[in-house]
């Protein structure tokens, strides 16, 4: 069965679920029926939670099964969110984050303990 078409074909503006219909008996129900986010995602999309789900959200495992970045996959959850129009976290969340990630690259040996500590310090200045 094809997808939900997200645009008019004709216009490109927003479509509208109007109409349901039992696959079984072929009664239907007319009506505005409000779609869940996850309808707007795209193939591509859609394909990347797959993979983040069946890793249960683990990045470093998502690492091993895609071959791509932590920052790639960041980046890519990012733009899922953003076109899920789910709201960015919080600024202290964004700052608890960029804690966790440096923390992240030490513990995998990408950076050495000055440079965290570098980075760390920077974070702490971004508060003031």
């Amino acid at each position: 069965m094809p997808l939900i078409p997200q645009s008019c074909p004709s216009c490109s503006s927003p479509l509208a679920v109007t109409q349901l219909t039992c696959t079984v008996c072929g009664t239907g129900v007319i009506g505005k029926f409000e779609l869940s986010p996850f309808f707007r995602l795209s193939p591509e999309s859609l394909r990347f939670l797959e993979v983040f789900v069946r890793n249960r959200g683990n990045v470093k495992e998502m690492e091993r099964e895609t071959g791509e970045s932590y920052w790639a996959i960041r980046r890519q959850l990012d733009e899922v969110i953003a076109e899920m129009g789910i709201q960015p976290p919080e600024p202290e969340d964004d700052l608890s984050t960029r804690r966790q990630e440096i923390l992240a690259r030490l513990s995998r040996g990408e950076i050495d303990v000055q440079e965290a500590a570098k980075l760390l310090s920077q974070i702490k200045g971004d508060l003031s």
